[in-house]
């Protein structure tokens, strides 16, 4: 990826329904070079679906909850594959005990234990500790 493509990755991640026309307006390119890009993105892997944000009241009866992630192996084959897993709403590079933090949201137990199961298949995860969010507190 080059410097083009992080900058229209940036612009996705802000607002992924943003047209060609805006897009190429923006980062000062052609139309078709913003198509031929994305497309390239996502049959590399690299975009690998897209998404809608909620205000974080917007939805009282959801699920959220924190996964630890230990990585043994390639680190970005793992991020591929969660960034393709419905449940991780966000996905961070940490230091410390964990490579890796996976941000869940999910309509139910149910739900979130499925999304823990795959994401314990996934090839070079070796390890996870989930918490659920219980409340937050603001000052």
């Amino acid at each position: 990826m080059d410097a083009l493509d992080q900058q229209l990755i940036a612009r996705l991640r802000a607002n992924a329904r943003a047209s060609i026309a805006e897009l190429a307006q923006a980062l000062k390119v052609s139309r078709g070079t913003v198509t031929n890009r994305i497309a390239r993105l996502e049959r590399d892997g690299i975009i690998v679906g897209y998404t809608v944000r909620l205000r974080p009241d917007a939805s009282p009866d959801e699920i959220v909850a924190w996964t630890g992630i230990a990585v043994e192996g390639n680190q970005q084959s793992v991020i591929r594959a969660l960034l393709g897993e419905p449940g991780v709403a966000a996905l961070h590079d940490t230091n410390g005990r964990w490579d890796l933090l996976a941000e869940l949201r999910v309509g139910s137990l149910a739900e979130l234990a499925a999304a823990l199961e795959r994401i314990r298949k996934v090839k070079g995860i070796s390890a996870t500790e989930t918490s659920l969010h219980l409340q937050s507190f603001r000052g």
